[in-house]
């Protein structure tokens, strides 16, 4: 059985590694296509750092993504201790509010976020992309922060009451740090969510800007170049740092706690 599983593993690895591998190495493909391997090259990243516009959008789209996490981390947060604390028929409410967007086709969330942009006269632009992706994400936090709270002992902070402290205070030194944990899952996951986002972004990211997803499906339509191989490689390498830093500050909570 213990053999059946790691061939298993090992074939599912192999599925979701391969063509990111294959992907990888025709960016120093020096043929200009991916239908064979000529010859090693760093002309493919040469283009692509010396493209202004794709270096624009990718530092837009990264920053994009930390901020609409952040933001969405926040009020994800204070979101899920609102429902953590709200009686059972409006936490069952809320709980289910909160999973319509989740469950929901990213094509309707987008079609909607469009409406209601275009009937408010709102501009579509990085604001517009920026609401959106921080309102798709905070119930991503929230399921990831709720599900800390209910295995949160109350007695924590019944005992931090009971030696004086207030709201503030207890949720500063003893709620909080509790969730620390959680509350990284959910801006770690929140940020993915929004790094790769097509669906939503497509429809209200308007003319005057434009994220990663969007530019490669535009310059896709035309034929992909191994330009775009080397801005993958170069985000995928930029994903297993974040990974990294991710399990680091992971592990050094849990050092603290133990």
């Amino acid at each position: 059985m213990k053999k059946f599983a790691n061939l298993y593993l090992t074939l599912v690895f192999l599925i979701l590694y391969l063509p990111i591998a294959y992907l990888i190495v025709y960016s120093f493909n020096q043929g200009g296509d991916m239908n064979r391997f000529t010859g090693f090259t760093l002309e493919n990243y040469q283009t692509l750092f010396g493209d202004s516009r794709l270096m624009l959008i990718l530092v837009e789209t990264f920053f994009l993504a930390f901020l609409s996490s952040l933001l969405a981390t926040v009020i994800g947060t204070f979101g899920a201790i609102a429902i953590y604390q709200a009686n059972r028929r409006w936490r069952t409410g809320l709980l289910s509010l909160n999973n319509v967007l989740i469950v929901a086709p990213d094509v309707m969330i987008g079609a909607s976020f469009l409406i209601l942009f275009t009937v408010l006269g709102f501009q579509l632009g990085m604001v517009s992309v920026l609401l959106s992706h921080v309102a798709f994400s905070i119930p991503i936090v929230v399921l990831m922060v709720l599900p800390r709270l209910q295995e949160m002992n109350h007695d924590m902070i019944n005992a931090a009451y009971d030696l004086g402290a207030t709201p503030f205070q207890m949720l500063r030194e003893v709620m909080l740090p509790y969730l620390t944990p959680g509350i990284i899952v959910g801006y770690f996951m929140a940020f993915t969510y929004s790094l790769d986002d097509f669906a939503v972004t497509f429809f209200v990211t308007g003319n005057s800007f434009s994220t990663l997803s969007v530019e490669i499906y535009s310059r896709a339509r035309k034929g992909i170049s191994l330009e775009i191989n080397a801005l993958s490689t170069v985000v995928f390498l930029f994903s297993i740092l974040l990974v990294i830093g991710y399990y680091m500050i992971s592990q050094d909570k849990e050092d603290k706690h133990a």
